[in-house]
């Protein structure tokens, strides 16, 4: 098969049915999970500072009033991945102990893993820096020489982490967690008044400048995957690409990586299958930058942006009771829209892919059923054309101008959501659910590791809701798991031209009171 043949199968067969869930493990043991943290042995460590307690901008400021850029120095660098890649806080419940982290992950298994790479900084030496979060430090990997200043930063993939649980499905969860951190890393960079920009990058390229193809350093250790490389804007002049392969390859390698277990361990060959067929040897072409959309709409949220991400939950169960004022829920929709100029779309430079297909149960002033949201102008027709001849695509009661939300049907749409998203009443019991629609076919078409791509901007669609929920004074939770034919057969479209990646719910959550909060660093004190 080509590689392109090979995403179609793997996106067919992994797919949940009504009769039958895609491949996945047949038991668990919960006392021999993968760890969750990865280390590496024998590298010099750098302390970061906790200074994110210092940072009292509010939710409402970070978007009309923008901060001014602040230095690239450690204690920045420190708040920065405090607030995207750290942990927010650690849980209880009886003898077991768990970290939760501010960028949310399918199952809280965290395959994503961060790296430095910085150069001409003051207080901090050139090299490539792992992020350990457990302990909020960074673990040089590797020092090398090179003139200029830049600071970038690498992600990669733990594709075991979620294969322990998910199986065959754990190669699409592992590509949504990217575009989660890419959403975490963009707010938190914008704290700082800082912009990310994706650098383009081959998988190669990344594999060999985050020291990922060094055998001898993860023996016996699961391997990573390349995933994105970003920079951190400046008015420096960027440092080419290939200037710091040459100086990574030529620079001073320390470090083996832990193994990090995980009982029973299976094996699936589909996952290895996809990887390969959406390897990258070269870049990918030049981005395309995201049109024009109307401003934005306002919020009136006077929490700290600090406070908002940190105390983002994914909401475990819905209450069934709250209504969201109308409001509130075009807010959370319209800060979905690509607009170049808004947080954390400044950091995305493709065109949109990923249309919004909404259950609605409980929102002020709206009749109940089934909505969409086209995320640009000239997707609508296209939508029209595939779905069904019944919906109306009116335009919602209230609706602002600049939001296209179309109406398609009026119904309780609650049963059918539940259905949907494999039976889980978290559909049903929130004010509202969705699903998100990729263009696939034509996205497929420019290249087979584009399929990557998609499930990153619905991961990135993702870390807006969550946190415009939270701002919102509701609480959001994704939904890998659902019944992909079963949307599709829902909305009447044939074929894979569309294609549901990801589903999300938004409401009112009902909190476990048995399970205790205890602060994320508590062995460490606030560093100014």
């Amino acid at each position: 098969m080509t590689a392109l043949e090979q995403v179609y199968v793997y996106h067919e067969r992994t797919k949940h049915r009504l009769d039958r869930y895609a491949a996945g493990p047949p038991t668990l043991d919960w006392d021999h999970q993968p760890d969750p943290f990865r280390r590496f042995t024998g590298c010099e460590i750098v302390a970061l500072p906790l200074s994110a307690d210092s940072m009292d901008m509010s939710w409402q400021d970070l978007f009309a009033k923008p901060p001014a850029s602040q230095p690239v120095t450690l204690r920045n660098i420190g708040v920065w991945l405090e607030l995207s890649l750290g942990l927010a806080a650690w849980k209880n419940y009886g003898a077991a102990r768990w970290a939760l982290r501010c960028n949310p992950s399918s199952g809280n298994l965290h395959p994503t893993e961060g790296y430095l790479i910085c150069a001409g900084l003051d207080d901090l030496a050139n090299g490539i820096y792992h992020y350990a979060p457990e302990i909020h430090t960074l673990e040089q990997r590797c020092r090398f020489e090179i003139t200029g200043r830049a600071l970038y930063l690498g992600l990669s993939g733990v594709i075991w982490r979620e294969a322990w649980k998910y199986g065959e499905r754990a190669f699409r969860y592992v590509q949504l967690d990217s575009g989660h951190a890419l959403g975490a890393l963009s707010y938190a960079a914008a704290l700082l008044g800082w912009r990310l920009e994706v650098v383009p990058a081959s998988d190669a390229q990344l594999m060999s400048l985050l020291g990922l193809n060094r055998r001898a350093d993860f023996q016996g250790a699961e391997v990573e995957s390349p995933d994105l490389l970003l920079r951190v804007v400046t008015k420096d002049k960027p440092i080419a690409l290939n200037h710091l392969l040459e100086a990574c390859q030529q620079g001073v390698w320390q470090g083996e990586a832990n193994h990090l277990g995980g009982e029973p361990h299976f094996d699936w060959p589909a996952i290895n299958a996809v990887a390969a067929a959406t390897h990258t040897e070269q870049a990918l072409p030049a981005p395309v930058a995201a049109g024009d959309l109307p401003p934005a709409l306002t919020t009136d949220c006077a929490i700290p942006v600090a406070t908002l991400i940190r105390t983002r939950r994914s909401a475990q169960a819905f209450d069934g009771s709250t209504t969201l004022a109308r409001s509130a829920f075009y807010r959370i929709l319209d800060a979905t829209l690509p607009r170049s100029d808004q947080t954390p779309w400044t950091t995305w430079p493709y065109a949109a892919r990923i249309h919004l297909i909404l259950f609605v149960h409980r929102v002020e002033g709206l009749a109940p059923g089934l909505y969409a949201l086209p995320r640009y102008p000239s997707a609508e027709k296209r939508m029209r054309q595939a779905m069904s001849s019944q919906f109306d695509w009116s335009v919602p009661e209230g609706c602002p101008s600049a939001l296209p939300l179309r109406h398609l049907v009026s119904a309780n749409a609650q049963k059918v959501a539940r259905t949907l998203s494999c039976h889980q009443d978290i559909a049903s019991h929130s004010c509202f659910s969705v699903a998100m629609l990729s263009e696939f076919d034509t996205t497929l078409a420019l290249h087979p590791a584009e399929y990557r791509r998609l499930y990153w901007e619905a991961g990135l669609i993702g870390q807006v809701l969550y946190l415009e929920a939270e701002a919102a004074g509701v609480r959001g939770t994704g939904i890998g798991c659902f019944f992909d034919d079963s949307v599709h057969q829902l909305l009447e479209l044939q074929g894979t031209v569309w294609q549901s990646l990801y589903h999300f719910t938004v409401g009112g959550t009902l909190t476990d009171t048995r399970i205790q909060t205890q602060p994320p660093y508590g062995n460490r004190k606030f560093e100014q």
